[in-house]
């Protein structure tokens, strides 16, 4: 497990909308994302993966589990509010082999360079 953080120029109510909704995400995470209830279905290049929404409170984090995933790992957005700077902060926590963690770190920044250009932070 690791854990990334990011500072975005937005408030806290309209990042959580880009982290938590099948509308939000498709604007930055995938080319399409439909859900039913808590199962979200996640398309690139046509290629579709599964994660299903296990946990949320609203304007704070959500989180996800793969299909593929073991029970005990998740990919979680959490949003917080800098007490000393009023800076929104994402914390992307994630699951992956200590080999792909590198890799998996720079598809993180690469994909929220897009939810801050989509944004306009």
């Amino acid at each position: 497990m690791y854990s990334l953080e990011f500072p975005i120029r937005c408030s806290p109510s309209i990042l959580f909308e880009f982290l938590s909704t099948p509308v939000g995400l498709s604007e930055w995470f995938a080319d399409k994302v439909d859900s039913r209830d808590d199962v979200f279905k996640f398309t690139w290049n046509g290629a579709v993966d599964t994660a299903y929404k296990i946990e949320e409170i609203e304007e704070e984090y959500v989180r996800y589990r793969w299909d593929y995933y073991n029970d005990d790992e998740f990919f979680e957005f959490r949003v917080e509010q800098s007490p000393v700077t009023n800076e929104t902060i994402l914390t992307i926590t994630d699951f992956a082999d200590k080999f792909d963690i590198k890799d998996s770190e720079s598809l993180w920044d690469s994909q929220v360079a897009d939810l801050k250009h989509r944004i306009g932070s």
